[in-house]
């Protein structure tokens, strides 16, 4: 059991490390992380397939690559502007970029990379840039006094509450995308332990696959959901 447990925890610190994999030779060393290096994979897919899929488009007589192209743009967008409703809509291109990237991210594992969402850090930066969106949206569609005023409502007395919920978010974001990513892989850790190679395989399809899609859907819906509630 003991063997277990230490099992378990070492690899967890493994999969928590995140290597450097080189460092740029200025202001004493820049280190460059894996989970950066990985992220520019997935930014470099994502632009490649972007332009594959947006050559040449027409009008008329459109090609299978132009129909996929704006068939994933309709459903996408449909999506998430159904979640930010009408006075949201001008944000709908940043969260779609961020669904796109934190899905490709989460499902990257499959391909042998390591997922840059597993690293804390990347989590936590995704969590502020949202909610400094979510911050921006309300000062952009209700002005510096009312935005100010909107943290004394409904009362006065809640004042502080108002204020620390502008912190609890993102922690709220951050803590729930790496809690969940992290979970995932503790589970099939505990799998290969304890039952055959078969079964950690089919749940391997549901862990990478369908639940790293599942998270990046949250993160962006609670994100829609809190502009949502600025704009409004």
């Amino acid at each position: 059991m003991f063997s277990l447990s230490s099992s378990l925890a070492t690899e967890l610190v493994e999969e928590l490390n995140c290597e450097t994999v080189f460092t740029i030779p200025v202001f004493g060393g820049i280190p460059v992380y894996e989970s950066v290096v990985v992220t520019w994979i997935v930014m470099a897919v994502l632009i490649l397939a972007a332009f594959i899929l947006t050559r040449n488009l027409k009008t008329r007589n459109i090609s299978k690559r132009q129909a996929v192209a704006e068939l994933i743009y309709t459903k996408l967008t449909g999506m998430v502007e159904n979640m930010l409703g009408e006075e949201g809509r001008r944000y709908t291109t940043y969260l779609v970029v961020v669904l796109l990237y934190i899905g490709l991210s989460n499902i990257i594992g499959l391909f042998g990379f390591k997922s840059p969402t597993k690293d804390l850090n990347v989590t936590a930066a995704l969590a502020v840039m949202s909610i400094l969106l979510v911050e921006f949206a309300g000062i952009y569609q209700k002005g510096i006094k009312k935005w100010l005023k909107s943290f004394t409502q409904p009362i006065a007395i809640v004042t502080p509450f108002n204020i620390l919920d502008v912190f609890t978010r993102p922690l709220s974001l951050c803590m729930r995308l790496f809690g969940n990513v992290l979970g995932a892989f503790v589970i099939m850790e505990l799998l290969k332990i304890v039952v055959p190679a078969v079964v950690p395989a089919v749940f391997c399809l549901y862990f990478d696959l369908f639940d790293g899609l599942l998270q990046a859907y949250v993160f962006v819906f609670l994100t829609s959901l809190y502009i949502k509630e600025a704009v409004e």
